[in-house]
């Protein structure tokens, strides 16, 4: 993969495709290839970056203070695109939104899919699972960890690992191990998010979620959608959290026309 290396480190990034530059962030259990089913279709159209972000994938770890945004800014600088569509998963999706609240006048479209919310009020179900991941990583298991994000990522709360494909796991274990490994950078040398209202953004926002998700991410997609102006929700009835894993070619129709506008 190309990188970009600067003082804190190095950034992996593909660019596939020709047109309109549209931007693919990944889920913070993941890395640019959480995006593969997806880009063939947008790349017919646009020029599809994707990168990992620092401590994802092929990106090393941070080696000082940084902001994902900062770091998405770089990129865009690095490749020349002055404006982007951008798509966001999960995690990503927040840096999406970031993005979009500190350069609005870099942002031509938005797409969240399955963000979370800061701050929000989490169910116990939530609660839960943090406190064992926490406690995996505190006992120095990052196996049984890196299982605790499966179950509840990928599998999710309404399904069965018999409802999925047998390699369903095995296409995220990895990189959620290179993510639960370099969780301590990333956490100690992130600025956090930005502190920005959803209702400032003006550019069209399409906001997403799987119906077989956590509960929770259900409810915030209907909070960004209703709290950003003109922005449209969409539900991908057989998805869970990774939309563009579970369900590519519906979420790539969903893309086509919203990345055209």
């Amino acid at each position: 993969m190309p990188t970009l290396t600067d003082d804190l480190g190095r950034l992996s990034y593909v660019v596939t495709g020709d047109g309109p530059p549209v931007v693919l962030v990944h889920a913070g259990i993941a890395d640019h290839h959480m995006w593969d089913a997806v880009v063939p279709t947008l790349a017919q159209r646009h020029t599809v970056i994707r990168y990992d972000l620092r401590g994802f994938g092929e990106s090393a770890p941070p080696a000082g203070p940084f902001r994902e945004t900062d770091d998405l800014r770089r990129l865009l600088d690095h490749l020349g695109h002055r404006s982007v569509r951008l798509v966001g998963a999960s995690w990503g999706g927040r840096v999406a939104m970031d993005f979009t609240l500190t350069h609005p006048d870099r942002v031509h479209s938005l797409a969240l899919l399955a963000p979370p919310w800061p701050g929000y009020d989490w169910s116990a179900e939530m609660i839960a699972y943090d406190e064992a991941e926490t406690a995996a990583l505190d006992a120095g298991d990052l196996d049984a960890a890196v299982q605790v994000n499966l179950d509840m990522w990928v599998r999710g709360p309404a399904r069965g690992w018999d409802d999925l494909p047998p390699d369903a796991a095995d296409r995220l274990r990895g990189p959620l191990r290179t993510s639960l490994l370099n969780q301590t950078a990333v956490g100690e040398h992130s600025q956090g998010t930005t502190a920005g209202d959803p209702a400032t953004i003006t550019v069209p926002t399409l906001v997403a979620a799987g119906g077989l998700d956590v509960a929770d991410f259900q409810a915030i997609a209907r909070r960004y959608a209703t709290a950003i102006p003109g922005a449209a929700l969409i539900e991908f009835p057989t998805a869970g959290h990774l939309i563009a894993v579970d369900a590519p070619a519906e979420l790539a129709a969903a893309l086509v026309p919203f990345l055209a506008g």
